[in-house]
């Protein structure tokens, strides 16, 4: 039998996925649909827009994106409908990267095997380098030519999640929680915390915005929110996990940040086998909770499992 092929506007008809070849293949779409919806690099100010696009397109797993388009899917949906939206949680997502990297945050020297931002063109520039990809991620959601084609009663929902997942009741919210705790003694549901919202905030929303977006019922987008809460916080648990013993050269940056932080950790709390054996008991309620659906929902399932045995 052939390889099933992944065309952006054809959901896959069997029940098998290649995670492999469905990454790769939406990670293709959201790279066309960044370069497409973001303004040029020679825009004025051509400073701000270059070190705009050096980040952006600094490479990445294109998680959120590709979760949003997952989730769509999973309901019935498109790629193609609920793009300019997967870009927009890319646009937030690298926003906070290049923050989080700052002296004043995690003073980071390298992002993705590269200097960070500030490195580059300055810790102004970088400053706002965040504000505009923040900024033009509401403006790429309210755009009509972009977003035209969505229920505009959905959308204004979507966006106002966002806003919320964004902000400070969500990931900058969790942000602020983990630079106050630093070096400070926390109990593991302050950490839960920190995770669910610095981290899990923003993959909860990227789930639940394509699904929306496509039309998910009561009970689908239920059962997707609690996929998008467990495996959030999976997510989070592995890269606790990765910063200890992930491949470096794969990650980008040295092991070993968070403890040299002084950050709380799932592994310094609880230890290292019980982190990995609560990371993957969540994998696995991500998975009952989308038990129901059928082969549409195959890429999240995978993506689910990977969570856990990703390198970086």
């Amino acid at each position: 039998m052939p390889k099933a092929t992944y065309n952006p506007t054809i959901r896959p008809e069997g029940g098998h996925v290649d995670l492999k070849e469905y990454l790769e293949d939406r990670r293709a779409l959201v790279e066309a649909g960044l370069q497409r919806f973001i303004p040029g690099e020679t825009t004025l100010p051509p400073e701000l827009h270059r070190a705009m696009h050096y980040s952006l397109f600094a490479g990445g797993k294109r998680l959120r994106p590709i979760l949003t388009i997952a989730a769509a899917e999973a309901v019935g949906g498109t790629a193609q409908e609920v793009l300019p939206v997967a870009c927009a949680f890319e646009y937030i997502h690298t926003y906070s990267l290049v923050h989080d990297d700052l002296p004043a945050m995690d003073d980071d020297d390298l992002r993705r095997g590269r200097p960070t931002s500030h490195k580059v063109f300055g810790q102004a520039i970088a400053i706002l380098v965040g504000d505009a990809l923040l900024t033009e991620a509401f403006s790429l959601l309210t755009n009509p030519t972009h977003v035209g084609h969505l229920d505009p009663r959905l959308l204004r929902t979507v966006i106002h999640e966002i806003a919320l997942a964004a902000g400070s009741q969500g990931m900058v919210g969790g942000q602020a929680v983990d630079i106050l705790s630093e070096g400070k003694v926390i109990d593991l549901s302050f950490l839960q915390y920190i995770h669910t919202h610095k981290t899990g905030a923003l993959i909860l929303c990227a789930l639940r915005a394509g699904a929306q977006l496509a039309g998910a019922t009561g009970d689908e987008l239920d059962a997707i929110t609690r996929y998008g809460k467990a495996g959030g916080l999976a997510f989070q648990i592995a890269d606790d996990i990765l910063d200890i013993e992930g491949e470096e050269a794969m990650r980008g940056k040295k092991r070993g940040g968070d403890k040299t932080r002084g950050k709380a950790t799932y592994p310094g709390l609880v230890g290292l086998d019980e982190a990995k054996g609560e990371a993957q008991r969540l994998v696995q309620e991500a998975l009952d909770a989308i038990a129901s659906f059928n082969h549409r929902a195959d890429p999240l399932r995978e993506i689910a499992r990977f969570i856990v045995l990703r390198k970086a």
